[in-house]
């Protein structure tokens, strides 16, 4: 989801993001299964995770080579709507509190409803700074557009958890206002999952602590997402797959992981986008081009004229109108065969996923719609309707993003079905102190303290 206001310029570097314009606007630690079939996700995680400490232990204990205790986790997820939004959960304060969030690599801040919110926020979970003995108001307002709404608040800092990781001092907003829909219960917020220059907060987002402070095995993080937009019997809340902080999940993929850079400044997940083929067709593509990995947004926008010739090649699509201006209808009846490249391999779009939603008994609605983005930034936006295709790895350094193919595990979880992840607290196996973002009065009086100390215990000594 990328803020509008961000997207005047990308080298002015203001501090919003922008989201698709569309109305569709867990849990830390080891959590519960996504699907209930044999073999069960819940046994692919859990298999992934007990092969890689058998290994780990094997080489500790045989004499091996060793490295700095790191970590990794892993955070179950749901489907929204649909896919409309995929959410997980963390945990905020002492003592701590759970927290569904909106997962969001097209944005920076990690932001949550707050007690004194009211009724635009209705009846979901809500953060009371109050009952957190580790909470500290920086005194910073916090303001971001979406394309789906806006959120105010103010900035402040505590502990998070989130995948058995902790993290003091974590910058985030606490959010009073919120713009009607852009919060759908049992969602309390939103983690931006891109990187710092992006944050209107000013904060570091919790993803980029833990990379840059050495607390994962490996210093990136990988999405895995489930399709039930094509299962007539879907509920409204689905297993949604999962997000993996500090390693990859082999049983979620075949092949290798194809890993294309990011072309410039670390700002967006984005990537130059080299090919668009269209039932068979090429897409005329400008050199230059570049689009943003997006896990906020659900469909797939891009340029007019781009939008335009890719539903020329599906006979019988026409604009729609209305509520649906932007986007395109086609027969239902018509599969339509989308391929794309980022200057590496080749990746298939589901028809299933090209066909958003079903307007009437003949007529699907497309998942490619029209959008405008500002000079510098990113031409296109691939949300969902891409990313629930491939298995998603998102890696600090170098900053890249990777691809590679869904295993028959990753999947037999689509329309599956199966417990819902519910926003519960686990144990915390590793924690970090976030010092990037702590206010200079923070840091001077910590220093402050720890001279008493020392002054105070060489008295003791005399």
């Amino acid at each position: 989801m990328i803020p509008l206001i961000f997207l005047a310029s990308l080298l002015a570097l203001p501090a919003d993001t922008f989201a698709a314009p569309t109305n569709v606007v867990p849990v830390s630690g080891q959590s519960i299964s996504l699907l209930r079939r044999n073999p069960s996700p819940r046994d692919a995680t859990q298999r992934g995770a007990l092969a890689k400490r058998q290994r780990d232990n094997l080489i500790a204990k045989y004499g091996g080579a060793t490295t700095q205790k790191r970590s990794t986790g892993y955070n179950s997820i749901v489907n929204q709507e649909y896919d409309s939004s995929y959410y997980g959960s963390l945990a905020i304060g002492t003592p701590a509190v759970s927290f569904d969030v909106i997962l969001d690599t097209g944005s920076s801040d990690l932001w949550v409803a707050g007690s004194s919110c009211g009724t635009s926020c209705g009846s979901v979970a809500t953060y009371n700074p109050s009952s957190s003995s580790t909470f500290q108001n920086l005194s910073t307002p916090f303001d971001i557009n979406y394309g789906s709404g806006s959120a105010e608040g103010y900035v402040v800092q505590d502990t998070v958890q989130m995948a058995g990781f902790s993290v003091s001092s974590q910058g985030f907003a606490v959010v009073d206002v919120v713009s009607t829909g852009l919060l759908t219960a049992p969602v309390s917020g939103l983690l931006g999952l891109a990187w710092e220059p992006l944050a209107a907060s000013g904060q570091m987002p919790l993803w980029q602590t833990l990379a840059s402070s050495g607390s994962w095995d490996s210093a990136l993080f990988a999405v895995q997402l489930t399709r039930y937009t094509n299962d007539s019997s879907a509920q409204t809340l689905e297993p949604g797959g999962v997000f993996n902080m500090g390693y990859t999940n082999s049983s979620l993929y075949t092949g290798s992981i194809d890993y294309i850079d990011i072309p410039g400044t670390d700002t967006y997940w984005y990537l130059p986008l080299t090919s668009i083929t269209v039932q068979g067709t090429n897409i005329t593509i400008d050199s230059g081009t570049t689009v943003a990995i997006d896990t906020g947004t659900t469909n797939i926008g891009g340029p007019a004229s781009s939008i335009a010739a890719i539903y020329a090649q599906i006979p019988g699509s026409q604009p729609a109108t209305g509520e649906w201006e932007g986007y395109y209808s086609f027969p239902c009846s018509t599969t339509v065969n989308v391929e794309v490249s980022f200057g590496g391999a080749t990746w298939s779009i589901s028809p299933a996923d090209i066909a958003f939603d079903q307007l009437s008994s003949t007529e699907c609605l497309g998942a490619f719609f029209e959008t405008t983005t500002g000079t510098g930034t990113p031409s296109w936006i691939f949300g969902d309707a891409f990313l629930k295709n491939v298995y998603s790895v998102f890696r600090y350094n170098p900053p890249s993003i990777g691809f590679a193919s869904l295993s028959s595990i990753a999947i037999a979880e689509n329309g599956a079905g199966g417990t819902v992840p519910s926003a519960t607290i686990g144990t915390v196996s590793a924690a970090v102190t976030n010092t990037s973002d702590a206010p200079r009065r923070h840091a001077l009086s910590a220093s402050l303290s720890a001279l008493l100390f020392l002054a105070f215990s060489a008295v003791l000594l005399l």
